[in-house]
């Protein structure tokens, strides 16, 4: 029915389905240590359940997802129309609230007429989202292949997904906080192709299949790197129990289907916990009505968590929730103006004139005390705005498994985010103004990321700069953390190579001159001085303006004061960036430091460099130095810059990047 879309993943030509066999939920095995065991991940419900048609003519079996996708999906569907609705309408059924006032019965009687049509009309929405929701829930099922994952979806316009196994990257988890009450989440698998391959997202399934669905992509991944695919018909845990315990033939090597280097060793944690993480865990034991029993996806060797201190002071510096809470704020006044303007209707224009009046005769003590007020009210925000980053952040936990980084957080609505660290491209330390007064950073790792599918896949688009391991950290901790989530990143670059000396006088040309904004600030205020009191030549002019010279020309005098503030901070910047950018490389890794207030350090492996290159300007020739420039797989593709290094160093640095280059470097 209707047109069909059938979409493989970049990757190796890949085979057909096994032959026979269907994908049964994850059964609890007995296995021997460093083994998975895996939960018993069947759940009651019909619709959530794995149909039990079996696998006809040798196709793997169809796994719907639950029917909470009808429900929570319609829901959620409806209620954003209907909110939007409501604003949409609030200033017409203010409107219309101020006639029935004056209105006669007959009036009146439309007026009931009319709200009760838009009701009717809302409440048959409601049903056609319900049906629609129905209906795409019969056409949304995945399949497990023997070498590939396959996505069906859409109603008329059909979609097919294939990804091959040996493509799989990570498998990330976002749940709501309906949907973790109901126990499901929506997974989003992220694929080896970068920004130009788009991941599959597959909504609405119980958190014990998300796990058994993460633990059979990575198993089957491995099997099939190795070139033992595992069988339609049987599990990835029953695969791992079954090559665990089966004798090798003379000369053959063991199956490592799972693909654990780190099975066996003991968990390490820096017991880090923080007041909200009880009733995470109490959370994430309920898991929710539908969930099921939990399943073990993997041995975890290192894991840390946020204290009471680096909660709080997260939820503190995090600005974005306090901009959305001002926002809507804003938004919320001006609907309301909006309803009171046209209540009054003609009268609108005297109302204002009258505030205005009231607004000049105020005393000067109610001034202060409005003042007063609104910062209340901004404080108020933005502790609003720090207790919901808190919550956002509640639960924060960060683990090694196996070969894989995996961070998840959010008290009420969960994220769960996971990276191979094949796919890490490099380790991002970031101080803020205020981190460095304090002496803490934010650390991140960057990584290869599959484009957003829709509008719902915001926080997967955000994480393209990096899936922050840990948001507020003490420096000297940072080392620690590296090794347990990343040792593969512990040969960092000691010997660093500091900018070349002309750069301090270069820089501070710069930030001072035509790339500062204090600059521009007083140009422009000169400039807008000049066109006024110009002005005042022309005829008519003088009797227009004249009368206002004595404030137009204290505000210049501040726009003057402003600019020349800023000169000096840009140039305390400039300072800093000079005293503390450079770079460093050794055998295996590079380094760029960039200073100033805030202050970033990227360590990033050779081989993760997609290419760089050397740039010079007349006047850096003249001075002899040259910008670095670093390009990496990172996101859309992540650059890298320093300016004004050495030339000599800049030269040296090219030598190491040609193909075998980083032989003549000592360890």
């Amino acid at each position: 029915m209707g047109e069909t879309n059938d979409q493989r993943m970049a990757g190796p030509t890949v085979g057909a389905p096994g032959a026979s066999g269907a994908v049964p939920t994850a059964e609890a095995v007995s296995a021997p240590t460093g083994s998975v065991q895996v939960a018993d991940a069947q759940v009651a419900d019909a619709p959530s359940a794995h149909h039990d048609a079996g696998v006809q003519g040798g196709l793997p079996e169809r796994h719907f997802v639950h029917h909470s996708y009808i429900w929570l999906g319609s829901l959620r569907a409806f209620g954003t129309v209907l909110v939007a609705l409501i604003v949409g309408c609030l200033g017409s059924l203010a409107g219309t609230v101020a006639e029935m006032g004056s209105a006669d019965p007959g009036e009146r009687f439309g007026i009931l007429v009319g709200i009760g049509a838009a009701a009717a009309g809302i409440l048959v929405l409601g049903v056609v989202i319900v049906v629609v929701q129905v209906w795409s829930y019969r056409h949304l099922f995945y399949e497990v292949g023997e070498e590939e994952f396959s996505l069906y979806s859409g109603i008329f316009t059909k979609k097919r997904m294939h990804i091959p196994y040996q493509r799989v990257q990570s498998v990330n988890h976002t749940a709501s906080i309906l949907q973790r009450l109901a126990g499901v989440c929506t997974v989003k698998i992220e694929t080896a192709g970068g920004a130009s391959n788009e991941g599959a997202t597959v909504p609405y399934i119980t958190n014990a299949d998300a796990e058994t669905l993460r633990l059979e992509l990575f198993a089957r991944k491995q099997a099939v790197l190795e070139g033992r695919p595992i069988p339609v018909g049987m599990s990835a845990a029953a695969a791992i129990a079954q090559q665990a315990t089966a004798p090798c033939a003379a000369g053959e090597a063991p199956v490592r289907v799972s693909g654990r280097p780190f099975a066996g060793g003991a968990l390490e944690a820096d017991g880090a916990r923080n007041v909200l993480d009880g009733a995470d865990e109490l959370l994430q034991d309920v898991r929710g009505i539908w969930g099921g029993l939990a399943v073990d996806t993997g041995h975890v060797t290192y894991e840390h968590g946020l204290s009471n201190r680096e909660l709080v002071l997260t939820g503190l510096t995090n600005s974005t929730g306090f901009a959305l809470v001002a926002i809507g704020v804003i938004g919320t006044v001006a609907q309301i103006a909006s309803g009171i303007f046209e209540l009054f209707g003609d009268s609108t224009e005297e109302v204002a004139n009258a505030a205005v009046s009231v607004g000049r005769g105020m005393p000067l003590e109610m001034v202060v005390s409005g003042i007063v007020l609104f910062l209340l009210l901004v404080a108020f925000l933005w502790a609003l705005s720090a207790v919901g980053s808190c919550v956002r952040f509640g639960g924060f936990r960060a683990r090694r498994r196996d070969t894989r980084i995996e961070v998840e957080h959010g008290l009420l609505s969960r994220k769960f985010h996971g990276v191979d660290v094949d796919r890490v491209q490099s380790v991002i330390i970031r101080q803020g103004f205020i981190r460095r007064l304090m002496g803490y950073c934010e650390v991140s790792l960057a990584k290869v990321d599959s484009a957003a599918q829709s509008s719902e896949d915001a926080e997967a688009s955000s994480l393209r700069t990096g899936l922050v391991v840990h948001p507020f950290v003490k420096m000297d901790r940072v080392p620690k953390i590296l090794a347990g989530l990343v040792p593969e990143f512990a040969d960092a670059p000691v010997e660093s190579r500091p900018v070349a000396p002309v750069a301090l006088r270069r820089v501070l040309v710069r930030h001072c001159t035509w790339a500062g904004s204090g600059f521009w600030i007083v140009l422009l205020a000169a400039a807008g001085q000049v066109s006024v009191h110009a002005a005042l030549s022309l005829p008519g002019v003088q009797a227009e303006v004249g009368p206002f010279m004595g404030i137009i020309d204290p505000v210049f005098v501040l726009f003057y004061v402003v600019g020349v503030l800023v000169i000096a901070l840009e140039a305390v910047g400039a300072v800093l960036w000079f005293r503390e950018s450079s770079f460093a490389f050794n055998r295996r890794f590079m380094q760029v430091t960039n200073g100033g207030f805030s202050r970033e350090s990227v360590l990033l492996p050779r081989k993760k460099i997609q290419f760089g290159t050397v740039k010079t300007n007349p006047f850096q020739r003249a001075a002899g130095v040259a910008t670095l420039s670093v390009t990496t797989a990172a996101g859309l593709g992540t650059t890298l810059k320093l300016v004004d290094v050495r030339k000599e160093d800049a030269e040296a640095w090219l030598g190491w990047l040609r193909p075998g280059g980083n032989r003549t470097v000592s360890e």
